[in-house]
């Protein structure tokens, strides 16, 4: 008679002996997420998407076609590698895109790592619009400006809507430039974009741009103190804005008319801060601009409408 020991052994079971199909590890993996209550919010709004996304990813099949593979059986070492992937979604909580180092801006793909913040700017969508009716013409900017950087990904958005325009792209972290440095090179625009490290304009010494564009740190401390851990994943330097969120900001708004053109335009994004904004800075006539879903996140000001240096 065989031994208990060797009956378990025998009738034993993994997940890659029933996880057969797509089908079945994306079932298996919104499962487990939701089982982890985890939290979504870095390219993927739900369980379902971000499983897709990781497992299609990891099986390095096209991001936008999932049903003609739904039913796919998937060979044991790729089903490994799934779960793997899978597994540490739910015990490292990392966001999705540390874990496949990709982050998307509509068409637009970027490396990125733990050194900085994950893309998901509401100027992106602006940017495609190119500012207009403030800026008429793309091919009249000359000259750009993303401060805080990051990952470089607005700086290279900038470097495509308006072709003619040289761009620095400014970070106070160097890890976040490395980063940076990656992506433009990727992208092939060492000649038009230049990387600088810089406490806000600091650096900069009588520069002026034509625009000037920033997504800076704008969590206040109560937000932050409330965050998901997911979002604790991410570098705080590029998260915290102070108590009201707007310790960088203020910097900017202070010192971006010197850094203009005449006719330049400033472009921040802050968020749910507008209330913020408007009371810290009752003289200033912002312009909010809108996205598709009409949330105002995004102000526009005149180099003539900010306070002289």
């Amino acid at each position: 008679m065989p031994s208990h020991e060797h009956y378990e052994d025998e009738h034993s079971h993994s997940p890659l002996d029933e996880l057969v199909t797509i089908r079945d590890l994306v079932r298996y993996a919104v499962s487990c997420f939701n089982r982890a209550d985890l939290y979504f919010g870095h390219g993927n709004s739900n369980a379902f998407d971000e499983a897709v996304y990781l497992i299609l990813h990891t099986l390095h099949l096209p991001l936008d076609t999932l049903e003609p593979f739904m039913d796919a059986c998937i060979p044991g070492d790729e089903r490994a590698e799934v779960l793997d992937v899978i597994h540490k979604r739910v015990e490292t909580r990392l966001p999705a895109a540390y874990l496949t180092n990709e982050a998307w801006l509509g068409s637009f793909r970027f490396y990125v790592d733990e050194r900085v913040i994950i893309p998901r700017s509401f100027c992106a969508e602006l940017l495609e619009d190119g500012f207009s009716p403030w800026i008429q013409d793309p091919q009249d900017v000359r000259s750009a400006l993303d401060l805080c950087t990051g990952s470089g990904c607005l700086a290279i958005l900038l470097a495509h809507y308006f072709p003619e325009a040289k761009v620095d792209a400014i970070d106070v972290s160097p890890d976040a430039l490395e980063v940076a440095r990656i992506n433009v090179d990727e992208y092939g625009l060492q000649d038009q974009i230049r990387l600088i490290q810089s406490d806000v304009f600091q650096a900069l010494g009588d520069e002026q741009y034509d625009l000037i564009l920033s997504n800076p740190p704008y969590v206040t401390d109560d937000s932050m103190a409330n965050l998901p851990e997911e979002y604790l994943r991410e570098p705080r330097l590029a998260l915290a804005g102070g108590v009201d969120g707007l310790s960088v900001v203020r910097e900017i708004i202070a010192q971006a008319r010197q850094h203009l053109t005449e006719s330049g335009i400033l472009v921040v994004e802050v968020g749910h801060n507008r209330d913020l904004v408007e009371a810290a800075f009752p003289d200033l006539d912002f312009v909010w601009l809108t996205n598709a879903s009409e949330e105002e996140k995004v102000f526009l000001l005149r180099a003539d409408q900010l306070p002289a240096a």
